[in-house]
């Protein structure tokens, strides 16, 4: 079918919030370290990163806004919200991030790939418009479904987002429109505050929007409910022309900023679902953005078990 694209830098690893942060450069490193210790990493396509044309950051994100970040950056600021701590190379690891998942998206669309994973920092799905929020400065994941609508006319692109938080600027990105249906499965209450059951998008953008709030203390089951009941059922019915996933690892039971009761193992089930869904639909083309996970032993697990999928997918394996 092809190869699992995998994009990663140690430039991700610049990006420096502060001593003591929880979105801190071992979490990448240690996903790295799993990936290229793995039996498969040779057959990775590997992904380099590459300053993007800004008008893709800014389809998502105004200029005011890029060039207020770049300002506080060069500046010597340490924090552009209470969350987000940057350092000084945090603007051109943020760029790059970026550009790289736009490469990625290249790989795939043209059969390169048929999946891949964006090893990517700083996240994205919290960044908004016009303002940074919970550690994310451009909403990765957003920019690229926008990129894929743009220069390949995708009019049906899949967003599910399994972080544990919900991903308020990834649905705000697209709220009002319908080539994106953005699902999220989220703890509530926690931050951002948003995502409850009955934000489904308005205008033209109305349905498009499917939010299932989670209880403290869910378990594999419980979310696999939430898939097999819900998530499943309303991917088949919208078909998507590809398949996009917000990929925090942050339910895991260990993790230490949430209070979900997942194990590593329900991640590689979530991800055999989607490409599952994904070989019906649009020929396997799924691509996983990095968001959360703040244990590095959980997050790295997690993440491998995610891409022994997306290999075996690649190989021709029988998922979903």
């Amino acid at each position: 079918m092809g190869a699992t694209a995998y994009l990663f830098d140690t430039i991700f690893l610049s990006h420096k919030p502060g001593l003591g942060h929880p979105e801190r450069p071992e979490r990448l490193s240690a996903i790295n370290g799993k990936i290229t210790g793995s039996r498969f990493y040779r057959e990775l396509l590997l992904v380099d990163p590459a300053k993007p044309d800004m008008r893709y950051i800014e389809s998502n994100h105004s200029s005011a806004y890029i060039g207020d970040v770049k300002r506080k950056i060069e500046d010597g600021g340490r924090f552009l919200d209470m969350d987000t701590g940057v350092s000084e190379n945090s603007f051109e690891a943020a760029l790059l991030a970026v550009g790289g998942s736009l490469k990625l998206c290249d790989a795939v669309m043209s059969g390169k790939a048929v999946n891949g994973f964006c090893a990517v920092r700083p996240p994205g799905h919290h960044a908004e418009y016009d303002y940074s929020s919970g550690f994310c400065i451009f909403n990765n994941i957003a920019i690229a479904a926008r990129y894929l609508n743009d220069a390949y006319g995708l009019k049906r692109i899949a967003i599910v987002d399994w972080d544990v938080h919900h991903g308020n600027g990834t649905q705000h990105s697209f709220e009002g429109d319908d080539f994106v249906y953005y699902i999220s499965l989220h703890q509530v209450p926690l931050f951002p505050g948003t995502g409850y059951a009955k934000e489904k998008g308005y205008g033209r953008g109305l349905g498009y929007t499917l939010n299932i709030p989670m209880e403290p203390g869910m378990t594999d089951s419980d979310y696999l409910d939430a898939f097999n009941g819900t998530i499943i059922p309303a991917l088949d019915n919208y078909r998507p022309e590809i398949m996009l996933i917000s990929a925090g690892f942050d339910a895991h039971h260990a993790d230490p900023l949430a209070s979900m009761m997942l194990t590593a193992d329900a991640f590689r089930i979530f991800t055999e679902m989607l490409v599952g869904v994904a070989n019906r639909h649009c020929g396997g083309k799924v691509i996983a953005f990095l968001e959360g996970g703040y244990n590095l032993d959980a997050l790295s697990e997690s993440a491998l078990k995610m891409m022994e999928v997306f290999v075996s997918a690649s190989r021709g394996g029988n998922n979903g």
